[in-house]
């Protein structure tokens, strides 16, 4: 079984994807977190990197092939990533969304408490950071339809979407399970 989770920042794709790994013993990777260990290695922000990469297909290129070639060669896992459903088509699909609020709230909370986040930027308060997401995903939408042609914002590439919003983090991970299991 493989599981692609991907969504909107603030929705929940990490805990969510740790939660599944331990319930189901499986695998997990994290496409954000390798961009991010990425960013940090050169010394800019995901930001930064995502800039270059309207320009530069290298900088996803790594984390594209380690995806596609993890869908060729292994089974069993779960990752998170905006494009792993396009690069491991066979997977069960699912797509966590949020109210743009929220997810900013998330983000900045997450960041005030976790300052070790240094591939994400200084948010200045909520609004900031809900701004900087919006941007974040429509630059990040035009980065992979220029590359691959694909919307990772277009809820029809998923098998389940869920709205993290309003759910505890336990009836998120209740509703994948009883998905993943028919």
């Amino acid at each position: 079984m493989i599981i692609t989770l991907g969504g909107l920042a603030g929705a929940g794709k990490s805990t969510i994807k740790r939660l599944l790994a331990k319930s189901l013993q499986l695998k997990s990777y994290s496409m954000g977190d390798m961009r991010g260990e990425m960013a940090k290695a050169r010394g800019i922000t995901i930001d930064q990197l995502n800039d270059i990469g309207l320009n530069d297909p290298s900088t996803d290129n790594q984390v594209d092939e380690f995806q596609k070639t993890l869908g060729e060669t292994q089974d069993n896992f779960v990752i998170d990533g905006w494009m792993s459903w396009y690069f491991i088509p066979h997977s069960q699909k699912i797509f966590l969304t949020v109210d743009p609020d929220i997810a900013a709230a998330r983000i900045f909370a997450d960041r005030h408490n976790n300052p070790s986040r240094s591939d994400e930027p200084e948010y200045a308060d909520v609004e900031d950071t809900k701004k900087t997401l919006a941007a974040r995903a429509a630059h990040n939408d035009t980065r992979y339809k220029k590359w691959y042609g694909a919307s990772y914002l277009d809820l029809n590439n998923y098998d389940l979407v869920i709205d993290t919003t309003n759910l505890a983090t336990e009836k998120v991970l209740k509703k994948i399970l009883a998905f993943v299991a028919k």
